[in-house]
């Protein structure tokens, strides 16, 4: 339930949450999210910015940011259930260019239901706990949802 995304047709350009994001939105509106470690690009007004070290958003936050045309270039998006309170000083010290981002199945943020990683507008990493979720998003995007252990195996542990 750890898919990485490459070279794809699906996305204008990585990140672009609204069509990462496409196959699963309909489930989405019961979580809050994170957002931390960000560099983007967007011509309109966000819920996000520079000035801060992270971002808590609520559903109606995070939605306006969904139907925005930003780029996220780095960054990491944690979805995270409404009863969770982040941990603050955790979060304002992760960072996207962490080796620990290409392990499959691990959390950076442990309350985390699904986590998105964007790394350097080429790749996006996109992890699951719900297999109904993560199974819409590799039907959406099939062969182009590479499983990110046979990703690893292939380009990262090589020997």
């Amino acid at each position: 339930m750890n898919w990485i995304i490459r070279s794809t047709k699906k996305v204008k350009f990585h990140t672009n949450l609204q069509e990462v994001l496409k196959s699963i939105w309909d489930n989405l509106a019961v979580y809050r999210w994170i957002l931390t470690d960000l560099d983007f690009i967007s011509d309109q007004l966000l819920p996000i910015n520079f000035d801060e070290d992270f971002f808590v958003l609520d559903s109606p936050g995070f939605e306006k940011l969904y139907h925005s045309n930003t780029q996220i270039i780095w960054g990491i998006i944690s979805a995270i259930p409404y009863n969770i309170e982040p941990d603050a000083s955790l979060i304002s010290k992760l960072s996207a260019e962490d080796s620990i981002v290409w392990e499959p199945d691990h959390f950076l943020i442990q309350e985390s239901i699904i986590e998105i990683i964007a790394f350097d507008s080429g790749y996006t990493i996109v992890k699951f706990k719900d297999k109904h979720l993560s199974d819409k998003f590799k039907e959406y995007f099939h062969e182009q949802a590479i499983d990110l252990q046979k990703f690893n195996e292939k380009y990262i542990n090589r020997k």
